[in-house]
């Protein structure tokens, strides 16, 4: 079965929206991986020191086909530092693995599917 690991914006570190429904929306797209026959894990991250390790654990935990990394990392200018701290432990430690993009919460398994 191939494996997708999504890397997220922990969405409780935003202020001023409602973080339990954006939750929400995430794991539903997490069961959505599953109805595609794809094996799938979330990993949500902040921008600051507990980033770096966060995600090493995810990426070393098992071997990942492709790596989703998510618009809320990617596409905020003040996170700029945090998207390339991703990219480049994903070229570290997940080497072997594809990586996507996705446009919303809601097309990371279309993301993950153009590199399955």
């Amino acid at each position: 079965m191939p494996s997708a690991l999504v890397v997220g914006y922990d969405p409780h570190a935003i202020p001023g929206v409602d973080a339990d429904a954006l939750r929400a929306g995430l794991d539903a797209e997490l069961t959505r991986f599953g109805e595609h026959g794809i094996d799938a894990a979330m990993t949500l991250i902040v921008f600051d020191e507990s980033a770096e390790p966060t995600l090493v654990a995810s990426l070393t935990g098992q071997p990942w086909d492709v790596v989703v990394v998510g618009g809320g990392i990617r596409k905020t200018e003040q996170l700029l530092p945090l998207f390339e701290q991703v990219v480049n432990l994903i070229r570290r430690h997940a080497s072997q693995a594809a990586i996507a993009f996705n446009t919303t919460g809601g097309d990371s398994v279309e993301a993950a599917q153009r590199w399955l």
